[in-house]
């Protein structure tokens, strides 16, 4: 099976939607029997043409196949739940609600204190807990973006690929540390293709 940056690479031949985006879709299938372009393209806010062709490169790369039985319907494949990173839905829908209303008020909390590193400008939070016919749901992804605050202490890198690397560090602490060990949360770093599909806003 191709490496996910090897898939990556050749998804970004889709005409607008990023490879993330699609990968965040397949994810959002596992626990379901079969799903629709209509369902791609209502997840991800693209048109039906758009899906379509999606769909087509998907299935070319052998992570999604069309059901037995025709109709429309697809179905994720093993290899493409594997590259999308789906996990079995083993949550409740309410205890994933209740991680991302405590995980609001620590985002609030941390923008209201000016000794907090980093300044949270998003929160954008997506995943299959989104889907009103899930009675068993995977951790919610939530996109957070950062901005370092003006007055915040930071190391004097001479080299500025040092300092990438610092900051980078920084930034994965801050995130683990904002998750609080929860087990229903899934923190990364925030990306414009969060926003524009199906989505949550946590601030």
């Amino acid at each position: 099976m191709p490496s996910t940056r090897e898939h990556n690479k050749g998804l970004k031949t889709f005409p607008t939607i990023p490879a993330e985006a699609a990968l965040s879709f397949l994810k959002d299938t596992k626990g379901a029997l079969t799903w629709t372009a209509r369902d791609l393209a209502d997840a991800l806010k693209i048109t039906r043409r758009e899906a379509e062709q999606a769909l087509a490169l998907l299935q070319a790369q052998g992570y999604v196949q069309l059901a037995r039985g025709g109709k429309g319907e697809w179905i994720t494949t093993p290899a493409g739940e594997s590259v999308a990173g789906a996990k079995t839905p083993r949550f409740s829908r309410e205890s994933v609600e209740q991680s991302l209303a405590e995980l609001r008020s620590r985002v609030q909390q941390n923008n209201k204190n000016r000794q907090a590193p980093f300044r949270i400008t998003d929160a954008v939070a997506f995943g299959d807990f989104l889907l009103p016919d899930r009675a068993r749901v995977q951790s919610a992804d939530v996109g957070i973006g950062l901005v370092r605050r003006q007055d915040s202490p930071r190391r004097d890198d001479s080299s500025n690929a040092t300092h990438s690397a610092s900051e980078a560090q920084a930034e994965r602490k801050f995130l683990r540390e904002l998750r609080a060990k929860s087990a229903h949360l899934n923190l990364r770093p925030y990306a414009g293709w969060m926003r524009s599909r199906s989505h949550r806003d946590l601030l």
